[in-house]
């Protein structure tokens, strides 16, 4: 099957410094995808590049068999939704506000919300849990209470893709559940295809239909959790040493 996502010799990283170098992938549509690898190997700037958000060092990236670098903004928010670490200002406005900005790639110039503008708004926050936030000030609620926000914030765009930099950080047990729950509602319902980065294995494990591992300035390994999750690899894709899996192992802690 062709990719709905594809990259041709992709190299990213910052003010031309490369970090991942002649990444050529192929992402299907309707698939979750998660990102997983030391700290610091790329994982938030690989997806920062899929958003372009950061200027790619070489190579291209494909959605549709469209390359990204001539998608109109207009053309890619409707494609695309982010929910990354960075965290929006959100002053004098209530979550239905927040929530609503979702709606600006239709809405037109003055960002005026039709009556179904109001209706996606309102439908989007029950799917996530968070209809009865709907009137409080954003600056006023829980981190986990503005991620859920910004994740009905994300859907509410619509999209086909949507990018999740660590989107569990946040949530408590229960809500890091449902937010799974969700994506994989959306995955089944819209063909909705999730890239995430996410440092919790567990999740990767249990959400994933394919696993992006990054190790030095490369992709490791690209492949279904069955594939990616075997002791030895997990130990060396982070550098686990012998005598700390033994002092896992030893005290029943699973490192996955």
């Amino acid at each position: 099957m062709e990719g709905f996502i594809k990259t041709d010799k992709l190299t990213i990283g910052y003010n031309g410094r490369p970090l991942i170098k002649d990444i050529d992938i192929e992402i299907k549509k309707g698939e979750i995808i998660t990102i997983i690898g030391p700290n610091g190997v790329g994982k938030s700037t690989l997806l920062k590049s899929i958003a372009r958000q950061t200027d790619v060092i070489g190579g291209s990236i494909f959605i549709d068999d469209k390359e990204l670098s001539k998608m109109s903004g207009n053309e890619l928010s409707k494609k695309i939704a982010v929910l990354f670490t960075d965290r929006i200002k959100g002053e004098m406005m209530s979550c239905f506000d927040v929530v609503a900005t979702g709606r600006y790639p239709y809405t037109g110039y003055f960002g005026i919300l039709s009556k179904s503008d109001r209706e996606t708004v309102e439908n989007t926050m029950k799917l996530v849990k968070v209809e009865e936030l709907k009137d409080r000030d954003f600056k006023k609620i829980s981190d986990g209470q503005r991620q859920r926000i910004m994740l009905a914030r994300a859907l509410c765009q619509e999209p086909e893709i949507v990018l999740l930099d660590e989107p569990a950080t946040f949530l408590d047990i229960r809500h890091k559940l449902e937010f799974l729950s969700i994506l994989e509602k959306m995955k089944e319902e819209r063909k909705l295809t999730v890239i995430m980065s996410v440092h919790e294995l567990d999740i990767a494990r249990k959400i994933s239909d394919r696993i992006l591992c990054l190790k030095g300035d490369k992709i490791d390994r690209f492949g279904t959790p069955e594939e990616v999750f075997e002791e030895e690899y997990i130990c060396e894709l982070f550098d686990v040493k012998e005598d700390i899996n033994a002092y896992a192992k030893e005290r029943n802690i699973s490192l996955f």
